[in-house]
């Protein structure tokens, strides 16, 4: 993770900006190059560099009936099914198998983290500038912010009560890991989590989606025991306090759309796509 990929995201977002909002013209390699205002040679090495893929063929990963075909697909493989299946030898390796979720106790989740000690940095990924946070026992926050300011400030919301401490200490390093490209080595990532049971559980089913794969809002109702609360799910699946980790972006709606997302929809479109692009390396 570095500036310059930093600043290639941002190029790459804007054009899949552009991309989603004309996706039914089809644009070509030098109209979306123009529009970010780059050679067609250079956005083609450069989103290629970022994507893993070329920009044509990324638009068939963030095309709605690329994700239709995806949900038509098996939503009851689990994660660790899946993991068994492709023998945790590469980037393959699914993070989610590795991802422990504890709650905090009623006390901590009712009096906003009073007598929790928060360490926080900030970093940066192929989808921009994070904050992350932890607690003696795991990750408690992981956010998409552009504003330092602004994101400690919603931090601290979170955790009216706590004590808080700028520093990166080694739960968050394991966190972050999940960004590089090798994972053949990726610790265990503990999560330390303030919600309630129907959103921990609601959380916990989000990791059972492999990588590279789609579910809705309806699948995740149903694979916790109650298929009437769509909204409800929308709501935990919305209040997600760690980002990309807990992948709340691999769930859609059932038309296949990639709306819907809090750390915004062009971030969202670029993680399936990337994810997709991955999966497909990996085949």
């Amino acid at each position: 993770m570095n500036t310059q990929q930093v600043i290639n995201y941002n190029r790459i977002a804007d054009a899949i900006d552009y991309i989603r909002n004309n996706f039914k013209q089809q644009p070509d390699l030098d109209e979306v190059a123009e529009k970010v205002h780059l050679s067609p040679a250079h956005f083609q090495r450069l989103f290629t560099d970022w994507a893993g893929t070329s920009p044509k063929k990324f638009l068939q990963y963030i095309s709605v009936e690329y994700a239709k075909n995806i949900l038509k697909e098996d939503s009851r493989v689990t994660l660790f099914d899946a993991a068994f299946e492709t023998g945790l030898s590469s980037t393959s390796r699914l993070h989610d198998l590795f991802v422990n979720i504890e709650g905090m106790t009623p006390a901590e989740y009712k009096n906003g983290g009073k007598n929790l000690s928060l360490n926080y940095s900030f970093a940066e990924s192929p989808f921009g500038n994070l904050i992350v946070a932890s607690t003696a026992k795991g990750v408690c926050y992981m956010a998409f912010a552009e504003n330092e300011q602004e994101a400690l400030f919603d931090l601290k919301k979170q955790f009216s009560n706590a004590v808080f401490h700028k520093k990166l200490d080694m739960l968050q390093q394991n966190a972050l890991f999940i960004f590089q490209n090798d994972w053949s080595k990726l610790p265990e990532i503990k999560l330390h989590l303030k919600g309630t049971d129907f959103q921990l559980k609601v959380w916990e089913t989000l990791l059972k989606i492999p990588f590279g794969k789609l579910s809705t809002y309806g699948n995740v109702a149903e694979e916790i025991g109650n298929p009437s609360a769509s909204r409800a799910v929308g709501t935990a699946i919305g209040s997600n306090p760690v980002a990309f980790l807990i992948p709340c972006h691999r769930v859609i709606r059932s038309s296949g759309t990639f709306d819907g997302y809090r750390w915004g929809n062009i971030r969202k479109t670029a993680i399936i796509g990337w994810e997709g692009a991955k999966t497909d390396e990996e085949n």
